[in-house]
């Protein structure tokens, strides 16, 4: 059973049920006008927390920050619509105890927010206490301000160097034919006739006056000659250059979107 101490910590903490789903935050603690033992909670349900709904203190384990009801969610948001006025009457408590199956039992004690010797807390004082004059409050937390925050998620790009490919420098010999253009030159044999006359009777007498004669004269012709030497002709070096481009990424990113949900009107406003 949880105690009163405990319960007046737990107010505006989160509720869950059995099954470890979350109900919404702890409005009010209810107790026997007689004994003083806590019998009910409320708790904020729906939408934005617009709905209190009673839940049995009976059967419920409170943890640091929580506290753990015996029922599950849909019968608790199933229970009968009473208002918090600080009270409930013996026939709106009748009504919750055959709703969770409970044992009434015909009591006919009077069920309220107060303890017994305390003055009455009243659900208007007590929400300005928790929520310190905002607007509305927090049923998923203790309240902070009359706002919330929508966070969205944003892509955030750069670059990362990384290797593309490797170029290296080779040598290798090829053999091809080349043809050149070389002039030469050669002697031909020309014969020429002279008359006999008196520069050249001496010579032309010299010798017997009939014979056999032979005279040589040797030719000379040039030749093409190849030879090949190795010589540099270039320099081949590799270097880089930075190439500046633009490339299109996408990724999927989240965002928070805040509908307003006004109770008795149609039609959603979205933020």
């Amino acid at each position: 059973m949880i105690t009163q101490d405990q319960l007046r910590n737990l107010v505006g903490t989160t509720a869950y049920d059995r099954d470890g789903d979350k109900l919404g935050r702890i409005g009010q603690v209810y107790y026997d006008d007689e004994t003083t033992e806590p019998k009910w909670i409320t708790v904020h349900t729906g939408l934005f927390g617009t709905k209190e709904n009673f839940v049995p203190v009976q059967g419920a384990e409170a943890g640091s920050d929580r506290v753990t009801v015996a029922y599950d969610k849909a019968t608790i948001k199933d229970a009968p619509n009473i208002d918090e006025d600080g009270h409930l009457s013996v026939e709106e408590e009748e009504r919750l105890y055959r709703h969770y199956g409970l044992d009434y039992g015909g009591t006919g004690h009077r069920t309220g927010t107060e303890r017994t010797g305390t003055d009455r807390t009243d659900r208007t004082d007590r929400d300005r206490t928790d929520r310190t004059d905002t607007v509305g409050h927090d049923t998923s937390g203790p309240t902070t301000d009359n706002a919330m925050t929508r966070s969205e998620e944003q892509l955030r790009v750069g670059t990362e160097s990384q290797e593309a490919g490797r170029a290296r420098l080779r040598k290798h010999v090829v053999t091809e034919h080349q043809q050149v253009q070389v002039p030469v030159s050669h002697e031909e044999l020309r014969v020429e006739r002279e008359p006999i006359t008196e520069a050249n009777a001496g010579a032309a007498m010299d010798g017997p006056a009939i014979s056999e004669e032979e005279h040589e004269v040797t030719l000379h012709a040039e030749r093409p000659v190849v030879d090949k030497e190795a010589v540099p002709v270039e320099r081949v070096r590799v270097d880089t250059e930075t190439v500046r481009d633009t490339e299109t990424v996408g990724g999927e990113v989240r965002k928070e979107e805040i509908e307003v949900d006004d109770a008795g009107t149609t039609g959603r406003r979205r933020s």
